[in-house]
């Protein structure tokens, strides 16, 4: 693994943080071609993204730090260190807003940014691999089983490379989300991200080192859990007011 790409008179350059930039980059792209496509203004994407990438740090930060709280250290204050939910939460709720200001409805953005949002996140946690940030999984035997000797979080084991698999996902659902969003409305197309991300999440959780918090489930269970809720949640309520599943060009 490369936690430092390569070094630029002195400065090394962290593939983390290339990732990160990537992710935003590729994310803003997409985002600008769906706009453009869809008859808005294209230029909108370039405040979507940014404050969307601001808001989603400083929400990660905020609730890796909230989660941890007694058992901070300087290392968790730096660079590494947060959470996706906080940041799909402080994201969200930036995009929300500037959307809103720009008169886009809020029904319509959920769909332009599903395929988008994952791409960026698959983006992100091949990051997380090439750091090797400590979100690998147990020790295995796998023909695939990886160690970071040189990552941040260093281990000499094998172990499972679970960030790996989530950027798999992750390709494979915006892959998805990206073919059909001309076939199935834009909430749906949502909803399916959040279901996804959440399954993906609880499921990838069993092959981690993570603490139990309550009936056998880590934390990130039990948040993927309702985040998966929350998609299915939106889906009866689409349904529910008449809205129909096939995409209407808006």
């Amino acid at each position: 693994m490369r936690p430092v790409l390569f070094n630029l008179g002195g400065f090394d350059v962290q593939s983390y943080g290339v990732s990160k930039a990537l992710a935003a980059l590729v994310a803003g792209w997409l985002i600008y071609r769906e706009l453009a496509r869809r008859g808005r203004d294209p230029e909108l994407a370039y405040s979507l993204t940014l404050w969307g990438v601001v808001a989603g740090f400083a929400g990660a930060k905020l609730f890796y730090l909230a989660e941890h709280a007694g058992s901070l250290n300087v290392h968790d204050l730096g660079g590494t260190g947060f959470t996706w939910y906080g940041g799909l939460i402080g994201g969200a709720a930036a995009v929300l807003i500037v959307a809103r200001r720009h008169g886009l409805p809020a029904r319509l953005l959920a769909g332009i940014v599903s395929a988008p949002l994952a791409f960026a996140y698959g983006i992100g946690r091949l990051g997380c691999l090439l750091a090797g940030d400590g979100t690998y999984g147990k020790p295995s035997d796998l023909p695939w089983a990886m160690s970071f000797p040189h990552g941040v979080v260093p281990t000499e084991q094998r172990v499972q490379p679970t960030p790996l698999y989530e950027a798999l996902m992750a390709f494979a659902l915006g892959a998805g989300l990206w073919r059909l969003r001309d076939r199935i409305s834009p909430t749906a197309q949502f909803a399916t991200f959040v279901v996804t991300m959440g399954i993906a999440r609880f499921l990838v959780e069993f092959a981690r080192v993570n603490p139990t918090l309550a009936v056998g489930l880590s934390q990130p269970q039990l948040w993927s859990l309702a985040l998966a809720g929350l998609g299915i949640a939106l889906i009866f309520r689409h349904n529910s007011t008449g809205g129909c599943p096939v995409a209407r060009r808006t």
